[in-house]
């Protein structure tokens, strides 16, 4: 059957994590008898685990020493998941499409130096005069140019000046919920016509003491040398275990897509994103509601396969699975924790879910349950629709739902 000609469709994937490197080594592992699990470092941060990246030849995607030197890894991982997406698009090279290839990046801060951070502490606890202490150590340690090498949308520009992407460029900042908002954006301007071909999608480095402070301080961090599956992190105030990871996607108009040959993995079909408080209200429940309306307008009463993109999080967790489950009560339905075999990845965990997705359509499978839940029962027969959904661990839901082109 044709679809429209302003059908937004997925046309590469570039995904590395934990797990694996490359969307193909994903789904031999993630299709194996055996479920795999991600590398775990349970030592550096201790009693906090972490899941760091994968062993990477970084030369592969990103040739040049002075242009990784002058990154941090985040960057590095992005532009080399951004690398991956271009050349398996058939797009790596191609000045043509590369000019007018429009650029969306989902990345949170830079990376602090621990070291700094550390001095200006103790410093400041035996400083006579605290005020002046801190004036002179922000004015002498912390230069501009340490500043400027952190801003998030440097990640946008290292994917320009590596892989020489030189048409619009935007940059989202808001965890899980801006690499939703980032595919959301292609996504819309493709329907509305106003642009043809994107590369999207966010990085996130977990070996970062800087950010395991920060998510050990709100509450957010599993603890503990033993890492069970995403569903099962209970008894503990956090579940979420950070990981290193990479995703971007080719997304362009289906119009585009077939006027260049280009192989297609699956279309999107709806993004819905959301915010708010989750205290019981009505506009929570709402909100809710509205996710499972869309679905429901997607698929009907169609099998459906579901990567949730749940941290593990309590709270996010509860209510998601809710609406899960109200999701199954109308149409068989297979759920797949990507926090189980990915470990979270912030920004990028939305699009690795898309990415997951758009390749399992795009194979006619779907992937065998990660954990032992009920949630997560076989794979329903036909499965046509894949949504992905991004909670974060305190605010921010999204829902991506994709559809086969068969």
């Amino acid at each position: 059957m044709a679809g429209n000609p302003r059908d937004a469709v997925v046309t590469g994937i570039g995904l590395v994590s934990p797990l694996a490197d490359g969307i193909e080594q994903h789904i031999s592992l993630l299709t194996g008898e055996a479920t795999p699990r991600p590398r775990v470092d349970a030592e550096t941060f201790a009693p906090y685990p972490v899941h760091p990246l994968v062993e990477v030849d970084l030369s592969t995607q990103i040739p040049r020493r002075g242009d990784q030197r002058q990154m941090e890894n985040w960057q590095r991982y992005g532009t080399y998941a951004a690398g991956l997406a271009l050349s398996d698009a058939g797009l790596a090279g191609e000045t043509e499409f590369l000019e007018r290839m429009n650029l969306i990046v989902a990345a949170g801060g830079g990376e602090r130096d621990a070291t700094v951070d550390g001095d200006v502490v103790q410093g400041w606890r035996d400083a006579a005069d605290t005020g002046a202490f801190l004036n002179e150590r922000l004015m002498s340690d912390l230069r501009p140019t340490l500043f400027l090498a952190q801003l998030s949308n440097l990640l946008a520009g290292n994917i320009s000046i590596v892989h020489h992407v030189t048409g619009s460029s935007r940059t989202f900042m808001g965890e899980e919920l801006g690499g939703a908002m980032a595919i959301e954006t292609a996504w819309r301007q493709i329907r509305a016509g106003q642009n043809d071909l994107f590369l999207v999608g966010g990085a996130y480095n977990a070996v970062r003491y800087d950010m395991v402070v920060f998510l050990a301080m709100s509450g957010g961090l599993w603890t503990g040398d033993n890492v069970p599956d995403v569903w099962h992190r209970t008894g503990q105030t956090g579940g979420m275990v950070p990981a290193s990871m990479g995703a971007f996607l080719v997304i362009e108009s289906r119009e585009h897509a077939e006027a260049r040959g280009a192989r297609i993995y699956a279309r999107i079909d709806d993004v819905v994103t959301d915010r708010g408080p989750r205290d019981g209200s009505e506009r929570c429940e709402t909100r809710i509601a509205r996710q499972v309306d869309h679905l429901a307008a997607a698929a009907g009463d169609a099998p459906v396969g579901i990567l949730s993109g749940t941290s593990g999080a309590p709270e996010a967790l509860g209510l998601e699975r809710r609406m899960l489950e109200t999701m199954a009560q109308a149409r068989p339905t297979a759920v797949r924790g990507t926090g189980t075999v990915l470990g979270h990845g912030m920004e990028a965990q939305v699009p690795a879910g898309v990415a997951l997705a758009a390749a399992a359509l795009f194979e006619k499978t779907f992937y065998p349950p990660f954990a032992d839940d009920a949630l997560e029962t076989d794979a329903p027969e036909a499965t046509a629709t894949i949504a992905v959904t991004g909670w974060g661990s305190w605010r921010g839901e999204s829902l991506t739902i994709l559809g086969s082109e068969d």
